[in-house]
């Protein structure tokens, strides 16, 4: 499978943004899907998951309360929400399914990655 994510960019703090991220085929429509993201001189750091079926989900707590994770089955694509956006949540964000369990380990897993997205946030 090929994920491809999209809708990063500039904004400013307090802003939102929506992120994207469709799959190339269903064969992960029973895997676990999120988002974890990388910033310069960091280490990636998990975001948010969600079960196969969207009964769990999953947040990093600094991230907990302003972003949500959902996914369009119809369309085969993940979403992230991204509100209140603060300058420390500028990062490269990825998209991944945990191909090892219908649920989505914050670490761990067998991850499929996508390419990147970058979100800048400025102060």
């Amino acid at each position: 499978v090929q994920l491809q994510a999209s809708g990063g960019g500039l904004v400013q703090a307090g802003g939102s943004l929506r992120l994207s991220c469709k799959a190339s085929d269903r064969t992960v429509s029973n895997n676990g899907m999120g988002w974890f993201r990388q910033a310069p001189g960091k280490e990636r750091e998990f975001v948010a998951g969600r079960s196969w079926n969207g009964g769990t989900t999953y947040y990093a707590d600094t991230v907990k309360g302003r972003f949500s994770i959902s996914r369009d089955v119809a369309e085969n694509t993940l979403y992230l929400q991204m509100n209140n956006l603060k300058p420390e949540d500028t990062a490269v964000y990825y998209c991944a399914v945990d191909v090892s369990s219908p649920y989505f380990r914050s670490s761990g897993g067998r991850y499929y990655w996508g390419k990147g997205t970058q979100v800048t946030v400025s102060s």
